[in-house]
């Protein structure tokens, strides 16, 4: 699984993807508690969002082990996870709009990983356009 063979990067980014919503639920749901005032946002917003995120982990693991990934499952990832940064960008430019009020740090927050997601989102797109046809 190298980078320079288009399923490899593609899979690279799918685990890549798997890895980080992994410790992302993990965080969220372990720590919502201590992360509610600091981000302010509420605690049962954040820990459903953690455990949200961890079936959604194990599933695009799966997809990403699958040899080659398969290019239908692919853009479901790639689908949910644009409306994931959509929403993300939502919430950190109308939380008012919703009742919420974050912190500057809960915006940042938002927005860091909205960033990473769409990275992520990107290279797994531009490898699934480069990756051979399945047949």
């Amino acid at each position: 699984m190298t980078a320079t063979n288009p399923n490899g990067l593609l899979r690279l980014a799918l685990l890549a993807d798997a890895a980080t919503c992994a410790a992302m639920g993990l965080l969220l749901a372990a720590f919502a508690g201590a992360l509610a005032v600091p981000l302010g946002l509420p605690e049962t917003m954040l820990r459903v969002i953690g455990v949200i995120l961890l079936p959604w982990a194990a599933w695009v693991a799966s997809v990403g082990r699958a040899a080659p990934p398969n290019p239908t499952a692919v853009r479901a990832v790639i689908a949910i996870n644009a409306i994931w940064v959509l929403d993300s960008l939502l919430l950190a430019g109308g939380a008012r709009l919703f009742g919420l009020a974050p912190t500057g740090l809960g915006v940042a927050f938002v927005l860091v990983q909205a960033a990473a997601s769409a990275a992520i989102t990107a290279v797994q797109a531009v490898a699934l356009r480069r990756a051979p046809a399945v047949a």
